[in-house]
């Protein structure tokens, strides 16, 4: 598989790499909007949607060439969902945590009043930046049911809906509280999230109604990012780090592991542990299982085709890196 276009969130900007026949292209549109998200449409990925921090969201139907403002002005948009079953259903988290949906590809929004009864949300905060105020940083739609989604807080826990955002539970026991990446399997009911507490990282097997930890043969408990494999819900993905100041800091401190059902965790990587370059995002692509895109906070990225068995420098830097990032 080979990717012709990325696009990711480098310090509150939007970088857009293309590829033209052996020959890679950075550029940075969107000038002049903080965006703090991304994501495409599943069944066009060619439309993709960004999240700003206080001017909506963004939409583009060109590989995030051209965008046009698609709603949400105003508001501090931390994390955008786009509907495996109908491409004109989508869901944005904010902050403060909220959450919004919108039934018309973005023409119009209403929040889900729900997403405000949720029980215990009235500690819900985060040590992360200022103000305090938690936000929702994951939404993730099941490719099984349209109508049960999860929400991830940071820091207050994840959220499950089963009647398509109209009431939720609580946070799910042995889900980790302080989510930093929250992702369902492309075609299966399997979850996955990395976390801040709890041991770093944690799945679901049935549409995140019961969750398991998945600490053990971690050598940090600190989750960054996570991804799964398309061909296979067994395989999936975790960056660790000791803490934040590891993670994010000016000294990092990574380790990237892969697990499945046979052997558990195993590290990978193209340097031994811990590695010198934070996997602050990764991604796996529809109909290429065993390939894995690693973005780094320095802005490098890394390609494995072999579930990280050998890996690739991508041949460009995006001069930084978010938690955000799509491969085309």
């Amino acid at each position: 598989m080979n990717a012709s276009t990325i696009l990711a969130t480098p310090y509150g900007r939007l970088a857009k790499a293309v590829r033209t026949d052996d020959n890679w292209a950075v550029t940075f549109p969107l000038e002049g909007q903080d965006v703090r998200c991304l994501a495409s449409d599943p069944r066009n990925p060619q439309i993709v949607y960004a999240g700003t921090q206080g001017d909506g969201i963004w939409r583009s139907e060109d590989s995030g060439e051209t965008w046009q403002p698609c709603g949400m002005s105003g508001q501090i948009v931390k994390s955008i969902a786009v509907s495996p079953h109908d491409s004109n259903t989508l869901f944005a988290g904010t902050k403060p945590a909220y959450l919004f949906t919108t039934n018309d590809s973005g023409g119009t929004w209403s929040e889900l009043p729900g997403f405000r009864r949720i029980p215990g949300r009235w500690w819900w905060f985060t040590p992360s930046e200022r103000p305090t105020q938690a936000y929702v940083i994951g939404v993730a739609v099941s490719p099984e049911d349209p109508q049960v989604i999860l929400a991830g807080v940071e820091f207050g826990g994840v959220v499950r809906s089963e009647d398509g955002g109209v009431s939720w539970s609580g946070h799910r026991k042995a889900a980790l509280r302080d989510c930093h990446t929250l992702k369902f399997h492309l075609s299966q009911s399997w979850a996955y999230e990395a976390g801040g507490t709890g041991g770093g990282a944690a799945f679901s097997q049935d549409g995140g109604f019961t969750w398991r930890k998945a600490k053990h043969g971690l050598a940090k408990n600190y989750g960054v990012s996570c991804a799964a494999d398309p061909g296979d819900p067994q395989i999936w993905y975790v960056s660790v780090a000791p803490g934040p100041s590891k993670a994010y800091g000016g000294q990092v401190e990574a380790y990237l592991y892969r697990a499945d059902a046979e052997v558990g965790w195993q590290p990978i990587g193209w340097e031994a542990h811990p590695m010198q370059g934070m996997p602050l995002a990764l991604v796996t692509v529809p109909d290429a299982p065993g390939h894995l895109y690693a973005g780094l906070h320095n802005g490098d990225i890394w390609h494995t085709g072999d579930y990280g068995d050998s890996w690739e420098q991508m041949p460009f830097n995006l001069k930084g890196m978010g938690r955000s990032m799509i491969v085309i």
